[in-house]
């Protein structure tokens, strides 16, 4: 580093007095005390934006023993740091109210692009279905589960009413011999296939 550098020349610094407090600050507002106040404390809860005004010696000891929960019972304590989370802020559980009739009263005005459409009306909450089989359930059956957009331990007639339901809307004369319908009841026939053979066994 050059000490005589042009660049030192326009660094300018105060005079060392002037870094001084003022003098004009208020006193000490701990009782007795007759020093400058030079630092601030809070006041407390409920007070949030008022602050006490003390020396350094003062402050340091306000601050050791400074308890904002002062005052609140211990449930009051755990329902202030539960809140503190979201910031103090209201929130909502994530999902559909009524299980899946909410999911369909609420499928027009929030999915447009019938996303969901799949669940179709045969479609029940899982609380209602039975106990899943003791027999393992294959990679291919789980896709041809999914395909249809049907729950693993779905019954026989739900699996059959959800195929002819899928081949009405998907079959190339419903869609003007669209060729992705196409392609879509085949993927749907072969999903079919799959669990009936699942079926059968």
């Amino acid at each position: 580093m050059k000490l005589d550098s042009p660049l030192f020349n326009r660094i300018r610094v105060k005079p060392e007095q002037d870094r001084k407090p003022s003098g004009d600050l208020p006193v000490c507002e701990w009782t007795g005390c007759e020093h400058e106040a030079t630092h601030r404390a809070p006041k407390g809860r409920m007070r949030e934006r008022e602050y006490w005004r003390f020396c350094l010696e003062h402050v340091r000891e306000y601050n050791h023993s400074y308890n904002y929960f002062a005052g609140m019972s211990d449930d009051a304590v755990l329902r202030y740091q539960k809140d503190a989370v979201t910031g103090h802020r209201p929130t909502w559980k994530m999902g559909f109210n009524g299980g899946v009739d909410g999911l369909r009263a609420a499928q027009s005005a929030t999915d447009p692009f019938d996303v969901l459409r799949e669940l179709g009306p045969g479609a029940r909450p899982r609380a209602d279905r039975p106990a899943a089989e003791a027999r393992p359930v294959r990679n291919a059956e789980r896709k041809a589960f999914d395909t249809l957009g049907l729950e693993i331990d779905a019954p026989a007639p739900e699996i059959k009413a959800r195929f002819k339901e899928l081949v009405k809307r998907h079959h190339p004369d419903a869609n003007g011999g669209d060729r992705q319908a196409e392609e879509r009841l085949k993927a749907i026939n072969r999903a079919y296939s799959t669990l009936r053979k699942r079926l059968a066994a």
